[in-house]
């Protein structure tokens, strides 16, 4: 994984020169191939929609994505299912990774096309993946293969990483040891190509009550969904004070509730699910402190404290460059592999948001011809 070409020495003229005429290939021959190039991300998205890829399902997907950057000569090295590709190396230039995901969610029942048959009806393709995230991935790859080995401002990595929608062991997670240093990364989801610049953590707590069963009919045992009410109010009632102007206030809600084993039986457990959706004020273990410190009667279970909210400074040199395009900044609700990198990074993809998990998922053919053209211009300003 750490076989990147040796950092290129050069004189500053011809530095200045070759990015003066890699500027001027960008402008007039890669701008003229854009259709081109969209031509070729739309029949990707095609094949990958028809490959099943649902969260620790990705193999199919990952062979068809790894089979076509090999045929495009990028070289793509496979970690799992995840496909990493590199570009050439200069030692004094940042590095910036572009990510999206090849994992879906499962189709919901209320489809009313073939979710895995990828169906064009005019501007939109149709399938499963289409908006989260097939349509920011293959944009990505596109661009990864016009700038790549050109000497842009950044050293450009790309990950198609697994797992995303479940946070997986077998996703990111698996790569980041793998991985060079990383200055700053762009996530295909899908934004409206509008930078998402802080996302909101996400975590699930399991809670429970404990009472002790009896016979219904009787006045005898301790009624365990009693015993979780006055909780179970406070979690609803409750608001945290400190609220972000980009991602509003944090907010918790109870989710599931399971309790009772038949109508005559006095339940001696009631089990309930906590969704937690933090702001940059509140880190994941300071709250689940401060709830467990709140509760009357239940006890809390983290399942996890790894995916807390992050952001990226309105300052950094890309989130400007972002404003000089004409974008507007914005907060996501939305997780996503955001949430496990380590470094700053934004979120900025074709489609809509709220397309995604969707029944009859769509993308635009205009949308990912417009991304495709809008990360060029951000990552290779003239």
């Amino acid at each position: 994984m750490n076989n990147l070409l040796p950092p290129c020495k050069k004189n500053k003229k011809l530095s200045t020169l070759i990015s003066q005429l890699s500027t001027f290939f960008i402008t007039f021959a890669g701008m003229t191939d854009i259709r081109k190039y969209t031509e070729d991300a739309v029949a990707l998205l095609e094949m990958l929609i028809s490959k099943p890829s649902v969260s620790r399902n990705e193999t199919l997907a990952a062979e068809v994505l790894e089979a076509q950057m090999q045929a495009w000569g990028l070289n793509p090295q496979r970690i799992g299912n995840n496909i990493v590709a590199y570009g050439p190396v200069e030692s004094e230039r940042p590095t910036l990774l572009l990510n999206a995901h090849i994992d879906t969610v499962k189709p919901v029942s209320t489809w009313t096309r073939d979710p895995f048959k990828p169906t064009l009806e005019g501007d939109r393709l149709y399938g499963l993946g289409a908006n989260d995230c097939g349509g920011g991935l293959v944009s990505l790859l596109q661009v990864f293969r016009v700038l790549r080995g050109l000497p842009t401002q950044y050293n450009l990595i790309i990950l198609a990483s697994a797992e995303e929608e479940v946070s997986g062991e077998g996703g990111i997670r698996m790569v980041l040891p793998q991985l060079p240093q990383i200055d700053v990364a762009i996530v295909g989801e899908p934004t409206g190509m509008q930078p998402a610049i802080a996302e909101k953590g996400l975590m699930v707590i399991d809670g429970i009550a404990r009472g002790k069963s009896g016979h219904a009919a009787r006045d005898e045992g301790v009624n365990a969904i009693y015993e979780a009410l006055d909780d179970l109010v406070w979690l609803r009632d409750y608001q945290f004070k400190k609220s972000s102007r980009l991602l509003g206030p944090t907010k918790m809600s109870v989710t599931m509730l399971n309790s009772g084993t038949q109508h005559n039986v006095v339940p001696d457990e009631c089990r309930f699910v906590i969704d937690v959706r933090t702001n940059e004020y509140y880190q994941n273990e300071y709250l689940f402190r401060f709830l467990q410190k709140h509760m009357k009667k239940c006890e809390l279970t983290a399942r996890s404290f790894r995916l807390s909210s992050s952001h990226i400074p309105i300052g950094h040199p890309l989130v400007m460059r972002c404003l000089q395009l004409g974008m507007k900044p914005f907060g996501s609700p939305t997780l996503s592999d955001q949430a496990l990198m380590p470094w700053p990074s934004l979120k900025l993809g074709p489609g809509q948001s709220s397309r995604s998990h969707s029944a009859d998922e769509y993308i635009c053919i205009s949308e990912i011809e417009q991304a495709i053209q809008t990360y060029i211009q951000l990552i290779c300003p003239q």
